[in-house]
């Protein structure tokens, strides 16, 4: 199966250097989902769904691809950076792991993958739920670290967990696959999703987690793999679908707060923002709002200035998009749990 980016929509990735707000009392970022969170754990598994070549990496710093789906760092960096933990968030997978990075945090995310377990078979990366796996795996190599079980409960529930699912469900396995579509309307299927979302959350609460950040789907339909078959015009139905969605997640979040006592969550808005620089490019410095500056048949030779470009590939905006998007997620985030 041809990776998200040959896909026809979901996720997003870039990023930026972003003003650091310290939260004292959040010492790590872990994330789990898709590719708008997979800092490279792809590259570890026998799917074609990875981006581990050029020139994907472009604009990282070491000027590499590391298995993002982007031309530079993605939200799990930035976010961590902009709570002054740290500027780099390896994945999990790595087989390059040091001491510090299981204390500060590590991404589970898969690139393709979604809430339906439709979605990761598809494309053989990580279903979501099968990421909590890696966690626990995850939680008894920080027990070894901190050689004190007081102190990994105490990682573990001031740690930020941000978990970005469901693009790739809508996108790619309702939209495209039969056994979905004519099994489900778009509002039980929807609701499914939710229900999915509901059960991972407790999962993980039962694991210790505490503080979540929930995000909500892109504006599906003004991806370019779906926008580009009208021309540049966004593909409304999709982008229906992902509103849908998004509200009943933000309704279930609220829920959330008062069904698992001593946690708390928040719905962290990714369509707006990102449809807000489709919209109005100019604005904010960008020359084509739905043409991508690489790695799409319409563009086979990347781009030489990614940041004039709303979008990456034809699934990813840029770097330059996320300088827009990220900070105010950050300080969301830094208000709610710091």
């Amino acid at each position: 199966m041809n990776s998200l980016v040959i896909q026809t929509t979901i996720v997003l990735v870039s990023v930026i250097s972003v003003s650091i707000v310290h939260a004292g009392n959040i010492p790590a970022v872990i994330a789990f989902g898709d590719s708008i969170l997979d800092t490279g754990n792809n590259n570890y598994l026998m799917t074609l769904t990875k981006v581990n070549f050029y020139p994907y990496g472009r604009d990282f710093v070491t000027r590499r691809a590391t298995g993002r789906f982007g031309n530079g760092r993605i939200p799990t960096d930035l976010i961590a950076e902009g709570l002054g933990i740290k500027n780099i968030v390896p994945a999990y997978r790595s087989p390059f792991l040091e001491p510090n990075d299981i204390l500060t945090g590590v991404s589970f995310a898969s690139g393709g993958s979604g809430l339906d377990p439709m979605t990761a078979r598809i494309q053989g990366v990580i279903w979501v739920p099968d990421q909590l796996n890696d966690f626990k795996a995850y939680i008894a190599k920080l027990n070894s670290i901190t050689g004190d079980e007081e102190k990994t409960r105490s990682i573990i529930s001031n740690a930020v967990f941000v978990i970005s699912a469901g693009n790739n469900d809508i996108a790619i396995t309702y939209f495209t696959n039969p056994i979905r579509n004519t099994r489900y309307t778009i509002f039980s299927y929807t609701d499914l999703m939710v229900s999915w979302t509901q059960s991972f959350i407790k999962e993980l609460y039962n694991l210790g987690a505490r503080k979540f950040a929930i995000m909500g789907t892109l504006p599906l339909g003004c991806l370019p793999g779906a926008s580009n078959a009208l021309g540049g015009l966004c593909l409304e139905p999709a982008n229906a679908v992902a509103r849908l969605f998004n509200r009943k997640l933000a309704d279930e979040v609220n829920n959330l707060n008062s069904m698992l006592p001593g946690s708390r969550s928040i719905y962290v808005d990714m369509y707006n923002p990102l449809l807000e620089l489709v919209k109005n490019p100019l604005r904010s410095g960008f020359i084509s709002p739905t043409r991508p500056c690489c790695c799409a048949p319409a563009a086979p030779i990347p781009c030489l200035d990614a940041s004039r470009y709303v979008f990456w590939d034809i699934a990813h905006p840029s770097e330059k998009a996320y300088q827009t998007i990220i900070p105010p997620i950050i300080q969301q985030i830094q208000q709610s749990f710091a």
